[in-house]
């Protein structure tokens, strides 16, 4: 096997495993864990938002222009589409329906889709660094590795908010972040034609991000009544955006 296809490899598992973060979660008895939920969503908000417009936006608008507007608003609607579809789909046959990803939200399932893209394009990135060189493929990989705890933390907070177990919450965060592996290999065997498809989903991931946490997430922390949660719902939702902001900072658009 090709040296570099090892290292691309072993560098998209290592980001991949990062989805097991919310393991931390399986210590804390069930009450704890609803007392942090909300905080969790919170994050989640702050973190989307913050990836998509602190990181996945800025680093497309260097590749791709104006353009990323269009590609943006395609994300938006898409995922727009998708939940219509999911809530009439819940609507009408989701009590035919036990177990799996159907027992959720529609937003824990978006979020699984806009991560599996944004995890994708990741692999892609990782991927296009090594077949540079391996300085930089090391470089990228930690870059990510960064970048993706605070927002697979938020994920996994999504997913346990949509309807998931925990141990399920994990398995799909998981599965999610497996794309990774699809993103690379996709630019390791065709490094020719991906470059287009790379300048159109991070643009559309960002779209994907911006939907999920207006429509979804934010609208839910509004629910609060209580004063001293809701500031503390603020604290967390600054912080969720802060913390990928000063990954964009020292790391480069987190990449």
């Amino acid at each position: 096997m090709d040296l570099t296809l090892i290292y691309i490899l072993c560098s998209v598992i290592i980001v991949s495993l990062v989805a097991f973060t919310g393991i931390v979660t399986l210590i804390l008895n069930k009450k704890l864990l609803e007392k942090i939920l909300f905080g969790l969503v919170s994050f989640a908000a702050g973190a989307l938002l913050g990836a998509a417009f602190l990181d996945l936006l800025p680093e497309a608008y260097e590749h791709t222009g104006q353009a990323i507007v269009k590609y943006a608003i395609i994300g938006v609607i898409v995922f727009y589409v998708i939940e219509t579809f999911f809530n009439w789909y819940h609507c009408h046959y989701g009590h035919h329906h036990h177990i799996g990803v159907h027992k959720m939200k529609p937003v824990a399932t978006l979020n699984l889709l806009g991560d599996g893209v944004h995890n994708f394009v990741d692999g892609t990135i990782i991927a296009a660094g090594y077949l540079t060189s391996v300085e930089i493929g090391i470089a990228t990989t930690i870059a990510v590795l960064l970048h993706e705890l605070p927002q697979e933390l938020g994920d996994f907070g999504i997913l346990i908010f949509g309807g998931a177990s925990r141990a399920k919450a994990l398995f799909y965060n998981f599965l999610s972040a497996l794309t990774a592996v699809l993103g690379a290999l996709t630019v390791y065997y065709f490094s020719s034609i991906v470059h287009g498809l790379s300048e159109f989903l991070v643009p559309f991931a960002a779209g994907g991000f911006i939907y999920i946490a207006s429509a979804d997430l934010l609208p839910e922390l509004h629910k609060e009544r209580n004063i001293p949660k809701a500031i503390l719902q603020l604290i967390l939702f600054l912080l969720g955006i802060g913390i990928i902001w000063a990954m964009t900072v020292y790391m480069g658009h987190g990449h």
